[in-house]
């Protein structure tokens, strides 16, 4: 039997990785984990998840003292932002979260760190700063980087991405965001309300694609009342840099061509798998421009060696990486052949509203052919929603032809908190009536659950044949009042 310096290799420190390392290592197996940055926790920690959370906070911090009338209150003379403190608090949160992402940490747990770029040299063994480690089965968890669209002119413009938006010097007073998606959308929203005039250039006719166009829709009314500027079906004409001055020209779908300037320019237009430098073409292991190949098993045509995490070019979510680790321990560690299911995998946009959603909604129902019914409850008729000046929104709940549900769109305040609910009900196979007869406490947002539980049930309940039998059998004697004219 051949022998290896370890029991399992993890490349890459990110939410996959680290959840990987942390699983083997506490239960036995000799593990190494390697990191090519400096620190642990990948993208989400560093240029992702938290800081833009952070970012999103404060910006509705500001947000609401500039419009402290709304509430009853004075109105604020307010200061403009100073991004450095913004930036430093952003650091300050990541370096709490950093304490347990730390070598000191996963050394603790019995897993041996080690930072540098790794390649592979053969299906078991992997290069690092001259030196060789082997290891019995490995796991390949570099992630994402920002993609570069090839449009005429951006490689000779400097231009930001998530890789450092949030640590810049200061705030821009203008800036061009090109791309529609969730991290478009949500920086579109922060840095507009901290002051900075945005303008987001997006290739379809709506932002956020994947949702549906009635969800998206509310959420650009949104930004669109806050002063954000959108140009839809929109193509890319060329880009250039005069001045300091970002300029980009577009041609709407008419053919109108336009010119938008402004001071800084995002590129924001989907993420590419981290795969160069590793050798994989050494192994003769699968992977095209969108990742690494896997099966349901993660496991890719080396079937000792495993990838999770963005790498894939499935789901780009921290939350569906961290799911993928415990996937590749089953696999791997307990040799249990579990498969992955996407079925119930939630996500969210954390714009304000948040757009939350788990299952299929209407584009994807449609997309797979099934036919569906659907329940919705808006959160201006939710008391707590209205107490907190939140009205903006609505939850959608789609029925198959079976009334088993299928799916749960949530737009509206703390929707992705509100979404964990439907994340028990849809993994637990509750049942609508149980959601439905359950006490929700009063008044609170997550009441619109319950109640858009109960809308459907309450057709049944309260049918014509229910209320026939009842009379029936208790001579009920119907209606005490008339309709007014």
């Amino acid at each position: 039997m051949a022998k290896y310096d370890f029991d399992l290799g993890v490349i890459g420190g990110g939410a996959a990785g680290l959840t990987i390392t942390a699983g083997a290592a506490q239960l036995g197996a000799k593990t190494l984990l390697i990191e090519k940055e400096n620190e642990l926790g990948g993208d989400c920690l560093h240029y992702g998840c938290v800081p833009s959370k952070t970012l999103i906070k404060t910006a509705k911090v500001y947000h609401e003292i500039k419009h402290a009338v709304k509430f009853g209150l004075p109105q604020v003379d307010i200061k403009p932002v100073d991004f450095q403190q913004v930036s430093n608090r952003i650091r300050s949160v990541i370096d709490v979260i950093q304490k347990h992402d730390s070598v000191e940490r996963f050394c603790s747990l019995g897993a041996k760190v080690e930072f540098g770029q790794a390649e592979f040299i053969d299906e078991h063994s992997i290069r690092l700063h001259g030196k060789t480690y082997s290891a019995k089965t490995w796991t390949i968890a570099t992630g994402s980087s920002p993609a570069n669209p090839p449009f005429a002119g951006l490689d000779t413009v400097s231009y930001l991405t998530n890789k450092d938006i949030f640590y810049l010097d200061k705030l821009p007073g203008s800036m061009i965001i090109l791309g529609g998606g969730p991290i478009a959308i949500e920086m579109a929203q922060a840095f507009n309300r901290l002051g900075t005039r945005v303008n987001v250039i997006q290739r379809s006719n709506q932002i956020l694609s994947k949702e549906d166009k009635d969800m998206a829709d509310i959420v650009m009314a949104q930004l669109s009342g806050e002063g954000v500027y959108f140009a839809l079906d929109s193509s890319i004409v060329k880009i250039m840099e005069e001045n300091g001055s970002k300029q980009v020209t577009i041609k709407n779908k008419e053919g109108k061509v336009e010119t938008i300037s402004a001071e800084a320019l995002l590129v924001a237009m989907g993420r590419g798998p981290n795969i160069n430098g590793l050798g994989l073409d050494n192994i003769g292991l699968t992977f095209t421009n969108k990742g690494i190949e896997v099966d349901s098993r993660l496991r890719t045509n080396h079937k000792h060696i495993y990838a999770a995490g963005d790498i894939t070019g499935k789901y780009q979510f921290t939350h569906a990486a961290g799911y993928e680790g415990g996937i590749v321990i089953s696999n791997a560690i307990f040799h249990l052949p579990r498969k992955t299911d996407y079925t119930f995998l939630p996500w969210c946009t954390y714009t304000s509203p948040e757009l939350a959603s788990i299952g299929l909604n209407e584009k994807g129902a449609t997309a797979a052919g099934i036919k569906y019914s659907v329940w919705t409850e808006e959160f201006k008729n939710n008391d707590r929603s209205l107490a907190e000046g939140e009205e903006t929104g609505k939850i959608k709940m789609l029925l198959d032809e079976k009334e088993k549900t299928i799916g749960v769109q949530i737009l509206g305040p703390h929707g992705g908190d509100l979404l964990g609910e439907w994340v028990a009900v849809l993994n637990g196979k509750v049942k609508l009536s149980t959601l439905a007869g359950a006490v929700h406490p009063y008044p609170t947002l997550g009441e619109i659950n319950k109640r858009v539980a109960g809308s459907f049930l309450s057709g049944k309940i309260f049918s014509p044949t229910v209320k026939k039998g009842l009379k029936l059998f208790f001579n009920l004697k119907g209606r005490a009042c008339e309709d007014p004219d």
